[in-house]
């Protein structure tokens, strides 16, 4: 199975999008975003796929704010992922060329830091964060809470 080319638009939960709400997602996934900024040999070699699926599900694709904000000629990922046949020649086209049709973070790290200003999320993240629970229920469970 090979993982489908981004949606023509990112998620209306997309963690890379300027007008998601913060705290949607766990600290766990905002601390994946970053990686991919840096030089291509210090990044991830692992694909970042939508949130909507997950990585077996034959519907899933590439995150099309992981596309938009990231140089796709600078992504390792992309090079593994061909090598690898986890995406076709044709997919890794289609990333190098997207171009988000909302707004997105410069960064990886810009969208890091905005999605882990509220750790407690408030009503507008909540309301996000259903609508993702009723789409994968099994991503349900309690947000993390800080420590100390």
């Amino acid at each position: 199975m090979t993982t489908l080319p981004p949606a023509p638009r990112p998620c209306a939960s997309c963690p890379y999008r300027t007008d998601v709400p913060s705290g949607v997602w766990s600290e766990e996934e905002y601390a994946k975003l970053p990686i991919f900024d840096g030089p291509t040999w210090s990044q991830s070699p692992r694909l970042f796929i939508c949130h909507q699926h997950s990585g077996d599900d034959e519907r899933a694709r590439i995150c099309g704010g992981w596309a938009g904000c990231h140089d796709g000629d600078q992504l390792l990922a992309l090079r593994v992922a061909v090598a690898q046949g986890q995406i076709t020649v044709e997919v890794a086209e289609a990333i190098r060329g997207y171009t988000s049709p909302v707004p997105l973070f410069a960064s990886g790290a810009e969208a890091a830091a905005h999605g882990m200003r509220d750790v407690r999320p408030g009503p507008e993240a909540r309301r996000v964060m259903d609508k993702i629970v009723r789409v994968r229920p099994e991503v349900a469970s309690p947000p993390a809470r800080p420590t100390g």
